[in-house]
């Protein structure tokens, strides 16, 4: 699927998926992650993991 196909099946800019593919995203909506989820067939945790903080262990 392209960034385009799925931005068009979950409602957001390609160049907001963009961002989210990249890395460089501070923050998601639930719904967001919700309709990616969905449009994915996958989990949250599929998507992404959680690194700890620099400096904390």
């Amino acid at each position: 699927m392209t960034l385009t196909e799925l931005s068009a099946q979950v409602g957001v800019t390609v160049a907001n998926l963009s961002v989210l593919k990249n890395n460089r995203a501070k923050a998601i909506r639930y719904s967001t992650l919700a309709a990616l989820c969905t449009a994915l067939d996958c989990r949250p945790g599929d998507l992404f993991d959680v690194e700890p903080a620099a400096g904390i262990p």
